[in-house]
């Protein structure tokens, strides 16, 4: 058992107010923990992992390349497949909150070694 506990985990900001929190995974599946304020949204990208968002308080939009967009709300929750093209935006007035799931497991370096 490898216990995490949330005030004690890895954190990071990829831009102002997006913070990301790891939480207890592996190399084979890694968990996230974020907050967006609101208007915030990641660039348009993809990876190799897979990845479920699920949303736990607020608004989070999360749209495809081809213009293909879903509106989550408390609970909700959307499969993104390995290489799809995606980004996740806060379209609500409030702070949203959610949770990523990525198989493979992923690490920090993904946003923090990105180019701009």
């Amino acid at each position: 058992m490898k216990p995490v506990d949330f005030d004690d985990a890895a954190t990071y900001e990829p831009d102002e107010g997006w913070r990301r929190v790891s939480l207890a995974g592996s190399d084979r599946f890694s968990f996230e923990w974020f907050e967006k304020p609101p208007g915030h949204s990641s660039p348009m990208h993809h990876h190799e992992n897979e990845q479920v968002c699920l949303c736990l308080e607020g608004e989070l939009t999360v749209a495809s390349e081809d213009g293909e967009s879903v509106t989550l709300e408390r609970y909700d929750s959307v499969l993104l497949e390995s290489d799809e093209p995606h980004k996740v935006e806060n379209t609500g007035d409030e702070r949203a909150v959610g949770l990523d799931v990525f198989a493979p497991g992923r690490s920090f370096d993904f946003w923090t070694d990105r180019d701009e």
